[in-house]
Parts: structure tokens; C-alpha cells; sequence
């Protein structure tokens, strides 16, 4: 991606609050709206621009429980990552899942509305599976995130 000082811009202030008006976020990169409009579309057309979100309060969608399940699979070899990145995250309960490198080979963002569901949910969607040698849970007590990246690329 080949982006500029005024891309940087856009997407730094895209990150702070998208739901900033066009008039307001051209302001505050010094283009025109007329501009700034094409900018945005060419940022979501190239990628760089990935999307926009809400932050919704867990709470409010009766979620009472997070965990991180940590899970090493049993073959490698006869496993596709692909494949099984996308069966975890078809389960409603899955947030986010992160392929790494380590000990562990997937961590995985899970919600619940009680442990009883969190356990419900990870026996038989981890613990069940044939491909899953050794998993692990833990409760997520609190957590913060930052909504702005860190731009290396400028």
C-alpha cells in the first residue's frame, strides 16, 4: 500500500472516531471534502481500510463471562489452519482468534453469559475435537484495548 501523510492522517483520525463527518475529518487533515471522500473510498477499496466498528458494552448483551482457551493441536500436518480458524470463529461465542507461533498454536477470545456456558462451550467445541491435544481456559477479570494502531509504516 503506497499511502501518504494525509492517508496516515485520515485513517489516525478514522481510528479515534468514525463516526466523525466527512466535513469534520477533511478539516482535520486540510483537504477538501470532495477529496477526502475519494481518499476514504480508495483507502476501503486498497485494504488499509478495513472497516468500521462499534464498541458495544458486553454487559449489554448479557455477557458475564470472557476467557482466552490457549489450544496445541495433536498433527499438524493434517491440519489446515485456514480451515480451522474458520470453524472457531462460525462459534457465536468466539471473538477473536490468533494463529501463533510457541507452545500453543491458536489463543482464542471466547464470551459467555455464565461459566456453566463457558464450559458448555469449550467442551464441545474444543475439548470434543479430535485435532485438539491439550487446551487451556483462562477467565479474562478485566481488559482494556486501544482502538488507535501505532503507525511504523510513516
Amino acid at each position: 500500500m503506497n499511502l501518504d501523510r494525509t492517508d496516515f492522517g485520515l485513517l489516525k483520525a478514522l481510528q479515534q472516531d468514525a463516526r466523525v463527518t466527512n466535513k469534520e475529518l477533511a478539516a482535520s487533515v486540510g483537504v477538501s471534502p470532495s477529496t477526502c471522500l475519494e481518499r476514504v473510498r480508495r483507502l476501503r477499496e486498497s485494504g488499509a481500510l478495513e472497516g468500521y466498528y462499534a464498541a458495544v458494552n458486553p454487559e449489554a448483551l448479557g455477557i458475564q463471562v470472557q476467557a482466552m482457551v490457549s489450544v496445541r493441536l495433536a498433527k499438524h500436518a493434517l491440519v489446515s489452519f485456514d480451515s480451522l480458524r474458520d470453524d472457531l470463529l462460525r462459534i457465536p461465542e468466539v471473538v477473536s482468534v490468533y494463529l501463533l507461533a510457541g507452545a500453543q498454536d491458536f489463543l482464542v477470545h471466547v464470551v459467555a453469559s455464565s461459566v456453566n456456558h463457558l464450559r458448555d462451550v469449550v467442551s464441545e467445541n474444543f475439548a470434543a475435537r479430535e485435532d485438539v491435544a491439550h487446551m487451556e481456559t483462562s477467565l479474562i477479570f478485566d481488559h482494556a484495548r486501544s482502538y488507535e494502531l501505532p503507525n511504523f509504516a510513516e
